[in-house]
C-alpha cells in the first residue's frame, strides 16, 4: 500500500485525522485480501471477489467503497478507480426516475412500475443491474405512450446541479449559441490534453494521444455541432482506449456504452435492456441546453450502443426564437 501518498491525498481533500484513518483502514483491509490470494495487483475479477465478500459480511458501506476509489485515484491505479466508480455510479437514477414518473404520469403509474424494483446490494457488479433496468423500461412502456416514456426518461436523473452550466448561459446571452459550442469544444480539448499529460482519468475515461485524435476529428463529441435548428451531440466512448483498439462489433458497443445500469446487457446471454432506456442518456446530454435556453428542450436518440449502433448520438432541438 502506498500509504503516505494516500494520507497526503486525504489531507489535501480536507479529511480530519479520524476520517483519514477510516480511509486508510479500508484500503489495508483490501490489501490483506489481495495478499491472502497472492494477487497484489487486484484486477477486475479479484475486485469483484472482494466486493462480494464485503456484501456477504454486511461491510459494503458507501464510505468503504469510496475509500477504494479515492485510493485508486490518488495512487494512479486506474483499474481500481474506474471499476469502483462504475459500481458506485447510477443507483440514484432509479429513485430520481420514480420522482419524475410521479410528476409526469402520476402516482398510480409510479407505484406500478417502481414498487417492486429492488436494487442489488451496493458494490454489486454492473451485470446485477440489468434485470432491474429492463423491468423498469418495460414497465413504463406497458403503461405509457412511447413519447411519454421518453419524457419520463429524459430528465436530470443524475441530479446534476443546474448551476454547473451557468457559465454557458452567460456566454449564450452575451455572444450566442455558436460561441457556446466553440467554448465547449475548446474547454474539452484543453481538459483532455491535461489528463493525457497527467495520466489521470477524465471521469472514468483514460485519455491517450489516440483518444485525443478521435475527439479532435469529431467536434460533436461532448460539445455539439449546430445544423439548422438542431444541435448534434455524440458521446465519447466509456472505455475509449479499448473501443479504439477493438474490432469485434459487440465489444465495441460494450466499450461505447456509459450506463452502469445497462451496459452489461450488451454482452449478456439473457434479455437486453430496451434501447428506449437511452433517453435517460439523452436527458443527461440535453441538460446543459435546458439551462442555456432556460426551458426544457427536446432530445432525440439517433444512435445508441443498446440499439446496435457503434456510437451514441443525439439531436437536440433549438427552441423557436432562440437561434442566435
Amino acid at each position: 500500500m502506498r500509504e503516505q501518498r494516500f494520507r497526503e491525498y486525504c489531507a489535501k481533500r480536507g479529511f480530519s485525522p479520524e476520517q483519514t484513518e477510516v480511509q486508510v483502514s479500508a484500503v489495508w483491509d483490501f490489501e490483506a485480501f489481495l495478499a491472502a490470494r497472492g494477487d497484489l495487483k487486484g484486477g477486475v475479477e479479484v475486485l469483484k471477489g472482494y466486493l462480494t465478500e464485503l456484501i456477504d459480511k454486511g461491510l459494503n458501506s458507501e464510505e468503504r467503497l469510496l475509500a477504494l476509489a479515492r485510493y485508486g485515484f490518488a495512487t494512479d491505479n486506474n483499474t481500481l478507480f474506474i471499476y469502483m466508480v462504475g459500481v458506485l455510479s447510477g443507483r440514484e437514477v432509479v429513485s430520481n426516475l420514480a420522482v419524475r414518473a410521479t410528476k409526469i404520469a402520476g402516482r398510480t403509474t409510479r407505484d406500478a412500475v417502481f414498487a417492486d424494483l429492488e436494487l442489488p446490494p451496493l458494490g454489486s457488479p454492473q451485470e446485477g443491474y440489468v434485470e432491474v433496468t429492463r423491468r423498469l423500461v418495460e414497465g413504463l412502456r406497458a403503461r405509457l405512450p412511447v413519447d411519454t416514456c421518453r419524457d419520463v426518461l429524459a430528465g436530470n436523473n443524475h441530479g446534476i446541479p443546474r448551476r454547473t452550466f451557468s457559465r454557458l448561459r452567460r456566454i449564450y446571452r452575451k455572444s450566442g449559441l455558436d460561441a457556446v459550442l466553440r467554448f465547449r469544444q475548446e474547454s474539452l480539448l484543453e481538459t483532455l490534453e491535461e489528463h493525457a499529460r497527467s495520466g489521470k482519468p477524465w471521469y472514468e475515461q483514460e485519455i491517450t494521444p489516440a483518444v485525443m485524435d478521435h475527439v479532435r476529428r469529431n467536434p460533436e463529441i461532448q460539445s455539439g455541432v449546430r445544423v439548422g435548428q438542431s444541435i448534434f451531440v455524440s458521446k465519447i466512448p466509456y472505455a475509449p482506449v479499448a473501443y479504439l483498439g477493438e474490432t469485434d462489433p459487440k465489444l465495441r458497443r460494450y466499450h461505447m456504452c456509459h450506463c452502469p445500469l445497462a451496459r452489461a446487457s450488451i454482452l449478456g446471454d439473457g434479455p437486453t435492456v430496451p434501447p428506449l432506456w437511452c433517453y435517460c442518456s439523452g436527458g443527461y446530454e440535453k441538460l446543459a441546453f435546458d439551462v442555456i435556453f432556460q426551458r426544457p428542450v427536446r432530445v432525440k436518440v439517433l444512435e445508441s450502443a443498446l440499439a446496435g449502433d457503434p456510437g451514441c448520438r443525439f439531436e437536440i432541438e433549438i427552441p423557436e426564437g432562440e437561434m442566435k
